[in-house]
């Protein structure tokens, strides 16, 4: 019975976070009213198989956020690689993959929308920034641009140390990994999404270079890149190349691995829309087909007509 009781406390002591954060409580809390209201009014838009992905890519970023493995992301490099894949690659994927915009907009009150969001949203300066950052080549530029940024270890040792930097390096990298996934993995034809099937496609492909380099050179590297790691006291008894090895093949394997899976699920995507006829370019041919087959059939009874008659004659 005591083993069962410490086994419990330390499964509770797991989500006491290692640096509290208000600002994580209150949007977190925020997501889940409005994604839990906006279920109970429209289920249709949030069955339950989408709803498993997002709260699974919830949970998974809260963890990377606010909890106890902060305090081992701050003294193991490969858990702060961890760390990363989640906040970046796999959390917002399993977010953007449940497709909760719908829903959580339907969670918001009629009056609040109408009032306050579809203004905002169509406010100049908002439409602008959005048409910034939701670029094709902003978006790809910016998801390789931060892993490239907060890896570099003059900025990564300053990061470490300064806990106004560490929490903008881990806020920075769960926002835009919201960003680029939802882009990648819209179902939706362009209109109204932003981009079309074979760009989403491209994007996804587009990032995993850029990952795989970085990676094979943290991992193959020869040189102790992050000291900080050592000078700030190591959570397990491994030694700093072997740490850096491993947070090297963290950031080489699955995360390049979770791009090529999205390139497959904007691929799947795209032969969907193409087969039910819902791209532009399907959309003008079914038309042009259409017309033609309308005028054959008008100029054809109309031979037919013309012929009936001069065999009567």
């Amino acid at each position: 019975m005591e083993q069962v009781l410490n086994v419990l406390l330390d499964f509770l002591r797991w989500w006491v976070p290692w640096e509290p954060s208000a600002t994580v409580v209150i949007v977190f809390a925020l997501v889940v009213w409005l994604y839990w209201r906006g279920a109970r009014c429209s289920p249709m838009t949030a069955p339950w198989r989408r709803q498993l992905p997002f709260w699974l890519g919830l949970l998974v970023v809260y963890i990377g956020l606010h909890t106890r493995l902060d305090y081992y992301a701050e003294h193991e490099f490969f858990v702060h690689r961890i760390q990363h894949l989640g906040l970046h690659h796999l959390g917002p994927f399993l977010i953007a993959l449940a497709y909760p915009g719908v829903t959580m907009r339907r969670g918001l009150p009629l009056r609040w929308r109408t009032r306050w969001l579809q203004p905002a949203l169509h406010w100049m300066p908002v439409r602008k920034l959005l048409d910034v950052l939701l670029h094709p080549f902003v978006a790809a530029l910016m998801f390789v641009g931060l892993i490239y940024l907060w890896l570099w270890p003059a900025v990564h040792f300053d990061a470490m140390l300064d806990w106004r930097l560490y929490r903008l390096m881990n806020f920075s990298m769960a926002a835009d990994g919201m960003l680029f996934w939802w882009l990648v993995l819209d179902h939706r034809p362009r209109p109204p999404a932003r981009l079309s099937p074979g760009v989403r496609v491209f994007v996804a492909l587009a990032v995993i270079l850029p990952q795989i380099l970085i990676g094979a050179y943290i991992s193959l590297s020869r040189t102790d890149l992050y000291p900080i790691y050592s000078l700030c006291g190591r959570a397990f008894s491994i030694t700093p190349m072997m740490d850096q090895h491993i947070g090297g093949l963290i950031t080489w394997i699955p995360s390049s691995m979770m791009s090529v899976i999205a390139a497959l699920i904007a691929f799947t995507h795209w032969l969907r829309l193409d087969n039910k006829g819902r791209l532009p370019r399907n959309r003008r041919q079914r038309e042009i087909i259409r017309k033609r087959q309308a005028a054959e059939a008008q100029s054809g009874g109309a031979e037919a007509l013309a012929g009936s008659t001069g065999k009567s004659t």
